[in-house]
């Protein structure tokens, strides 16, 4: 009980340190020039998307974001957004790496990357307003499968929207309320990927602590459990 309050507070604190000590600690949207990696993901986005086509080709084997955790199940339900997993807050996929090879060496480039997936959206589907569970680490998206009309595919992170592109990159950070949409009538993927955000020693050192914490929590060892056991869902007849 005292361990927990302790942990909970210690996050109170992070945030609040995080959100006074950092560059752009109050945006939404972070510029993307202002991350040098962004170029070689970018550059190689039709690679990453060559794998992700091999990828959706297995259909009914890619889990169900409720599959991997169980708290997602008051954001998805049924078959709406599914996910494939490489890392997990620092914790490798190895055989999903191992069937996105070039993917798998491109995230390798990206500096303090935690978690990386490639997130599965269905046609008409809604992600309720949401926030992240920690603001140390900022998120990261690279438009994959970004179907017409432009604007249908679309993410508001506290009063800014910004839209998907494919081969475009969004960074944002993920501790402020938002929602995304595909109001569009077939599947959008981008990849999902969660860097440590850059801050002044020694907070640098508190936020890779809490992050540490949250990579060894059971909800975590769970959700790699998850995501390493074979997942089949039965064909409709």
């Amino acid at each position: 009980m005292f361990a927990d309050k302790f942990l909970h507070n210690l996050g109170i604190y992070s945030e609040r340190m995080i959100t006074e000590h950092s560059a752009g600690g109050n945006s939404a949207f972070f510029e993307t020039a202002s991350f040098p990696w962004v170029n070689r993901i970018e550059e190689n986005w039709r690679t990453i998307r060559e794998e992700l086509d091999g990828i959706l080709a297995k259909g009914q084997s890619i889990p169900n974001f409720q599959d991997i955790s169980k708290e997602q199940a008051k954001l998805a339900d049924g078959e709406q957004w599914k996910t494939f997993f490489l890392h997990a807050y620092g914790h490798k996929a190895e055989v999903n790496c191992a069937l996105c090879p070039q993917t798998a060496r491109l995230l390798e480039l990206i500096p303090g990357m935690k978690t990386a997936m490639f997130s599965i959206l269905a046609a008409g589907k809604h992600i309720p307003e949401h926030r992240g569970p920690y603001k140390g680490v900022l998120r990261y998206h690279l438009g994959l499968i970004i179907p017409p009309p432009q604007g249908a595919c679309r993410i508001r992170v506290r009063d800014e929207v910004q839209i998907w592109k494919e081969g475009g990159s969004l960074i944002f950070d993920d501790s402020y309320l938002h929602e995304a949409w595909n109001d569009s009538t077939s599947v959008r993927v981008v990849l999902f990927v969660d860097i440590v955000r850059p801050l002044p020693f020694p907070l640098s050192l508190l936020n890779h602590f809490m992050l540490w914490l949250i990579s060894v929590s059971p909800a975590v060892r769970q959700a790699m459990e998850n995501i390493v056991r074979p997942v089949s869902h039965p064909k409709p007849v």
